[in-house]
């Protein structure tokens, strides 16, 4: 495996934090262990010629390439459940109530292969039922990487990964494709907007506040510094009465937020 001296670690290390906010510095051997073989098979003779390509690429696909092999994008159907029966029991009653212009404006970030939006997609279909076409509730889901977003467009996933979708769901929401893949129904699709958005960019381009974010498992990957200052742009974009969900795996502190805490990894501007 193609060994990686600490000139290109530290330059790689630093771009992508710079960049992306992903902290590596402790991750040479991670890099390594991802990238080493890749590099053999395509005929680099170093690390350094690798990132050069990477970064003269300007369309960014080669970054996002590169992201997908450092970070995880493991993720499926109704993961961490607590998180959408809060939403589906406390959440949407009390915006139903208070949403007056019945506009209700829901972010994914980080949205990887599209599980999470769509799954929010169902669970306001079948709330709202014959009342869904008095509202907007159509779902902005980003990321950072294109072949996520592709991916999630298409909507096509392995029948393992619906496992934990009630039965119901596989039946209104599915279309069995083959003996190994379905297909989320395109009513669902269309209630679903992504785009390409880099959570490091100075300024948040809405116009509008967020009466819900998800971000879940994607600070993992944040140093404190990173997630503080990502967290206080999200509790700018929140409306007041809003919330934010972000992974079990992550916390906030609450001495340095305007966020009140609800319940593990979910917390409301009051």
């Amino acid at each position: 495996m193609l060994a990686m001296n600490e000139k290109e670690f530290h330059d790689i290390a630093n771009y992508i934090k710079l960049n992306y906010g992903i902290n590596l510095s402790h991750k040479k051997n991670l890099i390594e262990g991802r990238l080493g073989n890749y590099l053999n098979e395509k005929g680099y003779h170093s690390y350094s010629e690798y990132f050069n390509q990477v970064f003269a690429d300007s369309s960014k696909r080669e970054v996002t390439d590169l992201l997908n092999k450092l970070t995880t994008n493991h993720t499926f159907f109704m993961r961490e459940t607590a998180h959408f029966d809060f939403f589906r029991s406390i959440a949407l009653p009390q915006f139903e109530r208070s949403v007056t212009d019945k506009d209700l404006r829901i972010w994914s970030a980080g949205c990887s292969s599209g599980q999470e939006p769509y799954t929010l997609a169902m669970i306001l279909n079948d709330y709202f039922m014959h009342q869904k076409a008095y509202w907007d509730t159509k779902i902005l889901a980003t990321d950072i990487s294109v072949k996520a977003l592709e991916s999630a467009e298409k909507g096509i996933y392995p029948l393992d990964s619906i496992m934990n979708v009630p039965q119901t769901w596989k039946k209104a929401y599915f279309k069995t494709k083959d003996a190994e893949f379905c297909e989320v129904n395109p009513v669902i699709k269309s209630e679903v907007i992504f785009r390409v958005f880099n959570l490091m960019d100075e300024r948040f381009p809405f116009h509008k506040k967020f009466h819900t974010i998800f971000c879940r498992n994607v600070m993992i990957y944040f140093d404190e510094p990173t997630k503080a200052k990502l967290i206080q742009k999200f509790y700018e974009r929140t409306e007041r009465g809003g919330y934010l969900f972000i992974g079990h795996s992550e916390s906030i502190n609450r001495d340095e937020s305007d966020y009140k805490y609800v319940m593990p990894a979910v917390y409301r501007k009051e």
